[in-house]
């Protein structure tokens, strides 16, 4: 979206076509929100709709900032679709590593690759 969005669309419109993330911190003991692209962690709180009405203002804001100071917006997150592929580019020897991993445990590097990825 181009910072000329349609005059008929609102800051708290336009927000809403961005994923907001409400996920609980050990480290901080609470509640913290984020929309990437539009802001990392931002807020904090004790429940999760306490971070949510936070994040929300929080990113209606920022867009209407980048929207009056002229800078496009990123492209929307909510409701994205995702393919299920993608290419990661990492040194040889750990490409060497994972695939002997991926022997040993009788998988192939993709399996190997989706287990670690979901333990994350």
């Amino acid at each position: 979206m181009k910072a000329s969005a349609k005059k008929t669309e609102t800051p708290a419109m336009l927000a809403r076509r961005y994923l907001k993330l409400v996920e609980w911190s050990d480290a901080d003991g609470c509640f913290v929100g984020s929309a990437p692209p539009i802001i990392g962690p931002c807020c904090h709180g004790r429940t999760e709709a306490e971070v949510m009405a936070q994040l929300s203002t929080i990113v209606e804001e920022w867009v209407e900032v980048m929207l009056g100071d002229g800078h496009p917006l990123p492209a929307g997150t909510a409701g994205k679709k995702y393919s299920g592929q993608f290419v990661v580019r990492i040194a040889p020897e750990l490409h060497k590593k994972a695939s002997l991993k991926a022997l040993a445990r009788g998988e192939s590097l993709n399996q190997f690759v989706a287990t670690a990825l979901a333990e994350v």
